[in-house]
């Protein structure tokens, strides 16, 4: 029976479409991942049904025509603040971090002071790892998190860096926090969450695991009605972070004029001539931190610096402020021996 949401209410998709195993299911049309996605938000499915909806999809694996549904429907109650300029935007998966340092903060930092405004985007303790984020190391740098989504955009204009808090600019999808975390495992939410793009910007840079992955989120954001990035940035992050993994790392680089092209990055051929083990910290946020204010302070010349360097670099580069990475290392070298890097910090302290 149909209402006035349509005909295809979550258990109807399961028992029809998406449920009958990973071999056998059915994709979704645009059209009813869209009325899946509003029901969800709308808390219409009885929360068994929602969940096995849930585990469905993650043992099918959504197409990008689904993900980009999911992600024009969550658009809609997204509450977006333009800044007056136009910056990076950066959505690490909102999970967090468990085991090595997050060096986005301080990479932003060091991108905005060397003329590259940056966004990044995050929760408080989302499901499913529930670790540490975007949030919690600038919480300990004492740079206020809890902000309305036009007040981010004031910080990104008197700083360079801004920060947009989810259960401010995306509440509808920070109201499913408690059954996300019922689920135990990643939903498709953990995905698109990420390309929530709060700050209007034209580039996205994000991660991934495997080039496949890297793949399907571009074919998503070209399917997608609403996010018209001119270009999307992703390489292999630590964690699943937006922290470049050492070692070699692909990347996946698409405009709409040039299409996708990929690659890998040596890093030690840019500094960062360490194992993922060497980024290791015991204390996710209160470490990356301390390592933020030392490395944007000039206290440090070892592998930390390198590290934070080359991820402003990849910023800058996205953001098109350098035409290479060399030239977006030096840029960020820059940053940091004048002081300008740390003066940002200053100013996001003190905003």
């Amino acid at each position: 029976m149909s209402d006035a949401r349509g005909e295809w209410p979550l258990k109807r998709l399961l028992t029809e479409v998406v449920g009958s195993g990973s071999k056998s299911a059915e994709d979704m049309t645009r059209e009813q991942a869209s009325e899946a996605m509003v029901r969800i938000l709308e808390a219409d499915p009885d929360p068994t049904t929602l969940g096995a909806f849930w585990l469905a999809n993650r043992w099918k694996h959504n197409t990008p025509t689904e993900l980009a549904a999911f992600v024009d429907v969550i658009d809609e109650r997204v509450e977006r603040a333009v800044p007056d300029v136009d910056p990076v935007d950066c959505g690490a998966n909102y999970d967090g971090k468990a085991r090595t340092a997050i060096l986005g903060v301080a990479a932003g930092v060091v991108a905005a002071a060397a003329g590259t405004p940056v966004v990044v985007h995050s929760g408080d303790r989302v499901p499913t790892q529930r670790a540490d984020a975007y949030k919690h190391v600038l919480d300990e740098l004492g740079v206020r998190t809890e902000l309305r989504p036009g007040e981010s955009a004031e910080m990104v204009e008197q700083t360079g860096f801004g920060f947009y808090y989810q259960p401010a600019f995306n509440p509808a999808v920070d109201a499913l926090s408690d059954r996300r975390a019922q689920m135990g495992v990643r939903t498709f939410l953990n995905t698109v969450e990420t390309l929530a793009n709060p700050a209007g910007a034209s580039v996205h840079l994000g991660s991934f695991y495997h080039l496949s992955f890297a793949k399907k989120l571009i074919e998503t954001v070209q399917h997608s009605r609403v996010r018209d990035f001119d270009r999307v940035f992703l390489f292999q992050g630590l964690e699943g972070y937006d922290d470049i993994r050492p070692g070699y790392t692909k990347f996946a680089d698409w405009t709409p004029a040039d299409g996708l092209t990929d690659g890998e990055i040596e890093t030690a051929e840019y500094g960062i001539d360490v194992e993922n083990e060497d980024l290791e910290v015991a204390d996710v946020a209160g470490n990356s931190a301390r390592l933020t204010r030392t490395v944007l302070g000039g206290e440090r010349t070892d592998h930390w610096r390198d590290a934070v360097a080359l991820n402003a670099a990849v910023r800058i580069y996205a953001g098109g402020d350098a035409d290479s990475l060399d030239g977006g290392l030096d840029a960020a070298h820059e940053a940091i021996d004048d002081g300008s890097a740390a003066a940002v910090l200053d100013e996001l302290r003190g905003f």
